[in-house]
């Protein structure tokens, strides 16, 4: 007799609580882990894979530790390659966007720029990569590049232009020069900051374009969390 008022007892309240946990469970499970890191991908080339550099010294462990001391939640994900162009960035940016990313660092054309490519087809490749993060509603951070006069007024002005007008073309967030951090001056005042070949920042100088970046980022980690830019 108390083992059949057991089992009535919990046909009734005892699956009821049991349902409920288990409908709880779920609902957990299948809701968005809001408290998570926001997941940054930095797409670019050496300069963004820490060429020539230990480890932790590269640019995207200097920069997930400079979020980090500044109390942001955020992962930056290594999408650099070694002498990428913008055509490269353009070929493999959709199945750089893996699902788990929230937003995008752009940091290409560097080296369309030191080989003297046509800067139409830099703009073309960067709009191509632009409209990838748009097509999954991810915010990105394009960070431009400025020419030398090495190939003449006429480039430089072509080449420099890409960047900003992309950035209000695509509304995404800007910043003006990846090596701003380093200040202005001659070449011979900035090379302290340079790896031996004079194009490649060392662990000093990487710091440096960190500080000077990191204000950006975290405007770019509050779009990606729908805070605003």
């Amino acid at each position: 007799m108390k083992m059949r008022l057991f089992c009535k007892g919990f046909g009734t309240y005892g699956v009821r609580r049991l349902v409920g946990k288990a409908a709880i469970g779920l609902f957990l499970s299948a809701a968005p882990a809001l408290a998570d890191p926001v997941r940054i991908l930095a797409f670019g080339d050496s300069l963004t894979q820490g060429y020539g550099l230990i480890a932790d010294e590269g640019f995207v462990p200097q920069l997930d530790a400079w979020l980090d001391e500044n109390g942001a939640e955020a992962t930056v994900v290594n999408g650099g390659v070694s002498g990428d162009t913008t055509a490269g960035g353009a070929a493999r940016v959709d199945w750089s966007l893996t699902p788990d990313i929230d937003a995008m660092i752009v940091t290409l054309g560097g080296n369309d720029m030191l080989r003297g490519l046509d800067p139409a087809e830099a703009r073309k490749n960067l709009a191509a990569i632009l409209d990838s993060a748009a097509a999954q509603d991810l915010p990105v951070l394009l960070v431009g590049m400025t020419a030398p006069g090495n190939f003449g007024p006429d480039y430089k002005a072509s080449f420099d232009a890409i960047y900003p007008d992309l950035a209000d073309t695509y509304n995404t967030l800007y910043f003006r020069d990846f090596f701003a951090g380093l200040g202005a001056g001659d070449p011979a005042s900035l090379q302290p900051y340079f790896q031996p070949d004079g194009i490649h920042p060392n662990a000093e100088g990487v710091e440096k374009i960190v500080a000077a970046l990191g204000p950006k980022v975290l405007k770019l980690i509050a779009a990606a969390k729908g805070q605003g830019s």
